[in-house]
């Protein structure tokens, strides 16, 4: 998967500290613009999970949904996965509501306790694949007229629990 393999190679990517904004967050934003994203996007202060994911979805020649940037945009898009399988394809997109709006990845492995381990941007001001729990999950989706991929491996207790994402 396309997609995939473009997040995978930005793990590690962080926000700058202080003012400035990481040139490669803002080249996103500048790529895919207001039109395509629904706002401008001016700093990498603002939640840039939904940027993160339109810009891995683009690298893979697929359409993105309506004001992409915003995560809960992400739960209409594709086909439905259904929430409930207990390994969903690797590479799904997942969708989670946080207080204050949403969160948005792609789906790396399973724990054994159900959890999913999301590869997505903005968990802790960067790229990396946090833990997240089943109970915050919206909704699982995979791109139209793409063939699913196999069942997201199982993972051990590595992936750090969710904080700071958005």
């Amino acid at each position: 998967m396309q997609w995939m393999t473009e997040a995978r190679r930005h793990i590690g990517l962080r926000e700058v500290p202080g003012g400035a904004s990481n040139p490669v967050i803002m080249g996103w934003g500048n790529r895919l613009g207001a039109k395509v994203l629904g706002i401008a996007y001016g700093n990498d202060r603002v939640p840039w999970c939904g940027l993160f994911a339109a810009h891995c979805i683009t690298q893979a020649g697929l359409k993105l949904p309506p004001i992409a940037i915003r995560a809960k945009a992400w739960a209409s898009w594709g086909d439905s996965v259904g929430t409930t399988a207990t390994r969903p394809p690797l590479g799904a997109v997942a969708v989670f509501g946080r207080d204050g709006g949403g969160h948005v990845g792609f789906v790396e492995s399973v724990n054994t306790d159900g959890s999913l381990n999301i590869l997505g941007g903005n968990q802790g001001d960067a790229v990396n694949v946090r833990r997240f729990p089943r109970a915050r999950l919206i909704a699982l989706r995979w791109p139209k007229d793409v063939a699913r991929a196999a069942p997201a491996p199982w993972a051990g207790s590595a992936a750090a629990d969710t904080t700071g994402e958005g």
